[in-house]
């Protein structure tokens, strides 16, 4: 059985997150969805309120918190506002993550207190126009010169690449396709030859910026370089173990909050003098959803519990991101479908729901390259 440690004060970190959700968020959620709008000062709240360095000690000016309360957080963001829910873990477990994880004590102290509180907004550069998951093929090269190295090449679908304040980027010092021929620098905004732009115009997640980095005869000091060269690929590899968390919660958030609406519109609603949950075909429906979003989160909480631990969770994290990202997809599915005409409009969030679960099956790998991280993990039992 996974450990919540103390129990109370999961549950007062869980109620925190749920009020600042309801005050802060819900309120603007659909005007934020229309318009693309990041919320930059909600981010500052959030900050604020600790929910932007979850993980990191309090020595750096981070809550401290463990993985249980971080999937509480998560899940109760996600289950107002999927956007704002994929921001907050982008920043926490991805460029957070990179330094808290692997960067020196001077890169902790400058960059982690800053981090932390929102004051910077962080972003992560892996993906490339031509090289998503295919990590050893990327482009961005970074070639020594001297006490610097110089960055040449772009990434694509970088969560806050336009508002991030500083971005961790992996970039090849190697040979293609060499796991140890890539390395991580960080990178501030303001950078001779740092530029972002050509912001995504998706389908869901809207509030949650997404765009574009590019780096043109880009100076970086050696001082910025995460760890040795040639380390960056392995490190990003183990923080997109953590990062399946990530996305687990945020799934089970998306999951839990089409589910609510769902189950409050089937109690509300009535035809043929009968509330629609008491025929068969809604309530059977209602009970499978229920049932998925608890095994969600049993899953997410077993691979929590590892994570605390320090121990592997290659095959757990994949496994809970492989089967609540499918739920939240299912489930939000499933929701519209109850909701009949209503669900297919803006007047129920159901319809909302349902456009930001897909990513949840995308981001951080999809399911096909989970199942691929499952396989190999099982065959290793044989």
């Amino acid at each position: 059985m996974y450990n919540l440690g103390s129990k109370e004060q999961l549950a007062l970190v869980k109620e925190s997150a749920r009020n600042f959700a309801q005050t802060y968020i819900k309120p603007n959620v659909m005007k934020w969805d229309e318009a693309q709008v990041f919320p930059v000062e909600l981010f500052k709240n959030l900050g604020d309120h600790g929910f932007m360095g979850i993980i990191v000690p309090e020595e750096y000016g981070g809550s401290g918190l463990s993985y249980q309360e971080y999937i509480s957080i998560l899940d109760e963001i996600s289950k107002v506002c999927g956007s704002i829910g994929l921001s907050v873990a982008a920043h926490n477990s991805l460029c957070t993550n990179h330094i808290l994880s692997f960067g020196n004590e001077e890169q902790k102290r400058k960059y982690l207190p800053k981090l932390a509180t929102a004051e910077f907004i962080g972003a992560w550069g892996l993906t490339e126009p031509g090289s998503g998951s295919d990590a050893g093929g990327m482009n961005t090269v970074a070639v020594a010169d001297g006490d610097y190295f110089v960055l040449n090449g772009d990434k694509t679908f970088i969560t806050h690449a336009i508002s991030g304040d500083v971005a961790v980027v992996m970039a090849r010092t190697g040979e293609k396709g060499d796991k140890r021929g890539i390395s991580a620098f960080i990178v501030e905004k303001g950078t001779p030859g740092f530029t972002a732009g050509a912001k995504m115009d998706k389908l869901g997640m809207r509030a949650s910026e997404t765009g574009s980095l590019f780096f043109e005869d880009c100076r970086i000091h050696k001082d910025q370089l995460i760890g040795e060269i040639g380390d960056g690929f392995v490190q990003a590899l183990k923080l997109l173990d953590g990062g399946r968390i990530s996305i687990a919660a945020l799934s089970l958030g998306i999951a839990r909050g089409a589910y609510e609406c769902a189950l409050k519109y089937a109690n509300e609603r009535e035809q043929f003098q009968t509330k629609i949950f008491d025929f068969q075909a809604v309530g059977f429906t209602l009970a499978d959803m229920a049932t998925k979003i608890q095994a969600s989160e049993l899953l997410i909480r077993q691979a929590g519990d590892l994570k605390d631990r320090g121990e592997k969770i290659t095959k757990e994290g994949a496994m809970a991101k492989l089967y609540a990202s499918e739920t939240a997809v299912e489930v939000s599915n499933e929701a519209v479908q109850i909701l009949g005409g209503y669900g297919f409009t803006k007047d129920f969030p159901a319809e909302k729901y349902f456009r930001d679960a897909k990513l949840c099956t995308i981001g951080e790998g999809t399911s096909s390259i989970q199942r691929m991280v499952i396989a190999r993990e099982i065959k290793k039992d044989v």
